[in-house]
């Protein structure tokens, strides 16, 4: 900021009438750049998945996910995309996903 409160402008190439701000071809929208498609309808239905759950089963999901050894995100993931609760009887599956951790750190 200036001295009275008014933003600095660079006075490098800026042409007459230009507003300072950063050049709009070189913006990429938040769904990349290929065509939008459904890409508002995917943004909805993963915010409803994963932000639309009370703090009651949050916390049974956390509890659960520790409980296992998984964190809430791999627990969360586990219900929806397989739409079943992990119990402990499933340890084969539950070291899959351990197994699958492990690789995605090393990288």
């Amino acid at each position: 900021m200036g001295e009275n409160g008014t933003p600095k402008v660079a006075t490098g190439d800026i042409s007459a009438g230009h507003n300072g701000g950063p050049p709009l071809d070189e913006h990429i929208p938040e769904w990349g750049s290929g065509p939008i498609g459904n890409y508002f309808y995917w943004k909805a239905a993963h915010r409803a998945a994963w932000h639309g759950a009370s703090p009651g089963i949050v916390m049974f999901r956390i509890r659960r996910a520790e409980r296992l050894g998984l964190t809430y995100d791999e627990y969360t993931l586990e219900i929806l995309e397989r739409g079943r609760h992990l119990q402990i009887e499933d340890a084969e599956r539950i070291a899959e996903i351990k197994q699958a951790r492990a690789l995605k750190a090393k990288r």
